[in-house]
């Protein structure tokens, strides 16, 4: 799965780590699954204007090279994102994701009536966006409220602030338990939870441990006449299979259609090269489901 044309690029990859161009920012990142050698000479790499260095205690730190502005923004597809360096490596997006927003955008533009539509995991808001530029009526849930508030910033920064985006902070299973409880329904539903995460008073999320139960929940929450599930994870060890059948397990006697891959980001320099992302696996009642990977894999 590539992503579409934007202010990014992918300049090289290789020794776990990769090159990346965020607007006029180049930046230097770990990349565990980048085994294979660099194209570009040593001299490309250095002139990143910041490094990225994870510690063996956990979190890491960044070495800034050249001045670097505090925050900036960028176009990735149709929406705008501030972006800044964090204390784990992040930026404030996930570029592998670019094609999903597409994907969600349009599934939510092409239904009759708004759906409702639960971002769970929803980091700063990129699928929160697209479902409301498609006209759903989305809640947005993550843990931190500092990731919320810059989620709230994107909205502003894309000109849709009218758009029903309803902001929340709060463990996503006690949210999803309480919505439960409420008799809340939604017609669709993305998460990208983390391998390994804390809410805001220690609740303890591990992926391998949390994500089925978690899914017989979701299920419960999805309508009679659900549109869509999107599950994405960046977690070593479990494959885009293992993850369809999840789905598979909750959803197979609705019909529809089931679908999985790698996330990839392309190289931006048109060699064909694919940086491995992550996986996804999707379940759509409309047999429209998300691109593959160029290579059929």
């Amino acid at each position: 799965m590539t992503q579409p044309e934007s202010d990014y690029s992918l300049l090289d990859s290789g020794n776990r780590r990769k090159l990346e161009r965020f607007g006029t920012v180049v930046l230097d990142r770990p990349s565990p699954q980048a085994l294979w050698a660099p194209r570009l000479m040593p001299s490309a790499w250095s002139a990143a204007a910041a490094r990225y260095e994870r510690s063996s205690s956990g979190g890491g730190s960044w070495e800034r090279r050249s001045p670097l502005a505090q925050e900036w923004t960028v176009l990735l597809g149709e929406l705008r994102f501030i972006l800044k360096l964090t204390g784990f490596g992040h930026l404030g997006v996930f570029v592998e994701q670019m094609p999903f927003w597409e994907w969600i955008r349009a599934r939510c533009a092409e239904s009759e009536s708004p759906l409702r539509v639960l971002n769970l995991f929803g980091y700063t808001g990129g699928s929160s966006l697209a479902a409301a530029a498609g006209g759903a009526e989305v809640a947005h849930c993550d843990s931190s409220k500092g990731i919320v508030q810059w989620g709230r910033a994107n909205q502003d920064l894309n000109a849709m602030s009218e758009l029903p985006i309803r902001w929340i902070v709060e463990d996503a299973r006690k949210f999803v338990a309480r919505e439960l409880r409420r008799g809340s329904r939604y017609h669709a539903i993305v998460l990208d939870p983390p391998s390994f995460g804390r809410g805001q008073k220690g609740e303890l999320f591990k992926l391998e441990e949390h994500l089925a139960t978690l899914l017989d929940e979701l299920r419960q929450l999805l309508t009679d006449d659900a549109s869509f599930l999107l599950l994405s994870a960046h977690t070593p060890g479990i494959g885009a299979l293992a993850l369809r059948r999840l789905l598979q397990e909750r959803l197979e006697e609705r019909g529809g259609a089931f679908a999985s891959g790698e996330m990839a980001i392309a190289e931006g320099s048109g060699t064909g090269l694919l940086l491995p992302s992550g996986q996804w696996a999707a379940w759509s009642c409309s047999g429209t489901t998300p691109p593959r990977l160029a290579d059929g894999s």
